[in-house]
């Protein structure tokens, strides 16, 4: 999967600089929407803050979109929309954390932009749960995106390369319970990440904060409730509405983050090209990675660069700042890069 640099229609234009015609009928420019895909309101019962606080909460922190995934209910946001929503600048998404369970093991996947409640079918394994309730996100016209696959240490590289069709995971999850970074004997997301994609199968990564904890701490845990702001996804797209979020997501143009910001990522040629966005003093360390989780080369430079040799079977970055925060780019696949 291509990712294109974010000025598309300026570069139709300059390509095509003969013939203003042409360019006059060039695709609207892509900007970055900033948005969470795993969102609680007190109709989650876990959650502590009306639909209204949490979307306003989004709204005055800079986002511009968030999913709102109750626990196996579809929360309507139609009201809330009329009301909080912006034309270009904020919008609710309709969805539901469709909640399952194998044995003692959580099956949880993000539904975006259903049309109704999905129930969720169980299965006798957690592969099959995750398929079952997959099909049923996209029979109510949804997307799936596969949550915290170490909570409970549920979900095994395995269980989603069963899933033919799975195409998003949370490659980072605000929450602290969900083992994003693995134990002994268990791998992190990432290194789960790598294990599916090494086998073949196209694996995008999500960033969400799980928020449910507006107003109050979770009394009896050594840590710190689940809160908003912790990890997000920034989305290409030329306008902010439903559909176009969608397509950003199916076709892998967004980056995961739990703090560091890109102002752009694209392939030229052969060449994957990524220029971050300073913060202060911050300094950054950019680890593109491959096959088996190899890392392919390291660089400190803030616009870093790699040209796909041809054997890494795909590309992907991470990218650590000096702070210890990091955003995930998705994979570019070698099959796609154009010879």
């Amino acid at each position: 999967m291509l990712l294109f640099p974010n000025q598309a229609g300026t570069l139709v234009c300059a390509v095509l600089i003969a013939a203003p015609a042409l360019c006059a009928q060039a695709a609207p420019a892509k900007q970055w929407f900033k948005g969470n895909t795993h969102t609680h309101t007190m109709n989650s019962p876990d959650g502590d803050a009306t639909l209204v606080d949490v979307a306003n909460w989004y709204r005055q922190n800079n986002y511009n979109f968030i999913v709102i995934t109750d626990h196996n209910s579809r929360t309507d946001v139609e009201e809330a929309n009329k009301l909080l929503g912006q034309p270009g600048r904020f919008l609710l998404i309709p969805g539901e954390e469709v909640t399952d369970r194998f044995d003692q093991k959580e099956v949880h996947l993000s539904a975006i932009g259903i049309r109704e409640t999905v129930v969720p079918r169980h299965g006798e394994s957690v592969a099959e749960e995750i398929c079952a309730d997959r099909k049923g996100i996209a029979e109510s016209a949804g997307i799936a995106v596969l949550n915290h696959p170490n909570y409970t240490w549920a979900v095994e590289a395995r269980d989603i390369l069963a899933c033919g069709d799975l195409l998003l995971f949370e490659v980072q999850n605000g929450s602290w319970s969900v083992g994003n970074f693995g134990a002994f004997g268990t791998p992190s997301h990432e290194e789960l990440w790598d294990a599916v994609l090494s086998a073949g199968k196209r694996l995008y990564g999500v960033g969400s904060d799980d928020s449910h904890n507006f107003h109050q701490y979770v009394r009896g845990y050594p840590y710190p409730p689940t809160v908003p702001g912790t990890a997000w996804i920034n989305v290409r797209a030329s306008r902010l509405d439903p559909e176009e979020i969608r397509d950003g997501l199916i076709r892998g143009d967004f980056y995961a983050s739990n703090g560091v910001a890109l102002d752009d990522v694209g392939v030229v040629g052969k060449t994957i090209r990524i220029s971050i966005h300073v913060f202060g003093e911050n300094r950054y360390t950019t680890t593109f990675i491959g096959a088996g989780g190899r890392v392919l080369a390291r660089t400190a430079d803030v616009n870093p660069a790699y040209t796909i040799q041809g054997s890494e079977k795909y590309v992907r970055a991470r990218i650590q700042d000096s702070t210890g925060h990091y955003a995930w780019t998705q994979p570019v696949f070698v099959q796609d890069i154009p010879r």
